[in-house]
């Protein structure tokens, strides 16, 4: 039975079993691969290797599958040929897919104030073991990944209601600072710990100590 990490560090869009254990071994929770269409994807063979991988290395590492408008069919048939232990949604997803979903889910929103926000926010209330929240920002056309940064101020009203994960525009240098004003759940990074849109080992792992340490201080 899988459950949450009591705090979450997630380097998404990995897209390589080196990438995937040096983030793991750095002390990151949830390890996010893109099985929607982008510069990021990964076949779902692959996504079994770095979850194997995972794994094997007997870290407390989730694997995490982000999916963008499919069917809860098509998630959970890539889900089980990933090995994957949660699903984030990150497209228009309606908040009664999850019951058809075999696995944990992080949904992803983007503070729109739509009626469709808000109830995904009910479910997180009601389901907090079974629904995890991500704020991203809002940038028209993209589903996650522009780097742009989220609304701290409202992220944080978000946080002080139902564990909620921080992502948008994150790196090593501004973290900390994210963490402090947002007192989130957890982080989420994709393009701020690369380099020329390759995941740099040497900033995965200054995210995820700066990010330990920021979050192990919201706990004192």
């Amino acid at each position: 039975m899988i459950h949450w990490p009591e705090q979450a560090i997630k380097i998404c869009g990995v897209r390589t079993v080196e990438h995937a254990l040096v983030a793991a071994h750095a002390g990151a929770t949830l390890i996010g691969m893109i099985f929607a269409p982008g510069r990021r994807q990964i076949s779902p063979a692959l996504g079994h290797s770095i979850s194997a991988a995972l794994r094997a290395a007997g870290v407390p590492t989730h694997s995490v599958g982000v999916f963008v408008n499919e069917s809860a069919a098509t998630i959970n048939t890539i889900a089980a040929e990933a090995g994957l232990d949660v699903v984030q949604l990150s497209g228009d997803e309606p908040a009664d897919i999850v019951a058809d979903l075999n696995l944990l889910a992080l949904k992803a929103l983007r503070l729109t104030n739509s009626p469709a926000e808000q109830q995904w926010q009910a479910l997180a209330l009601a389901q907090p073991g079974q629904v995890r929240l991500l704020v991203d920002a809002h940038v028209a056309g993209s589903y996650g990944g522009a780097g742009v940064l989220a609304d701290w101020q409202r992220a944080k009203a978000w946080a002080a209601s139902t564990p909620t994960l921080l992502a948008g525009g994150l790196g090593p240098h501004n973290v900390a600072a994210a963490i402090e004003a947002v007192a989130p759940w957890g982080v989420d990074v994709s393009s701020g710990v690369e380099t020329d849109g390759i995941k740099d080992s040497a900033k995965i792992i200054e995210f995820v100590t700066a990010a330990r340490q920021a979050l192990g201080r919201q706990y004192i």
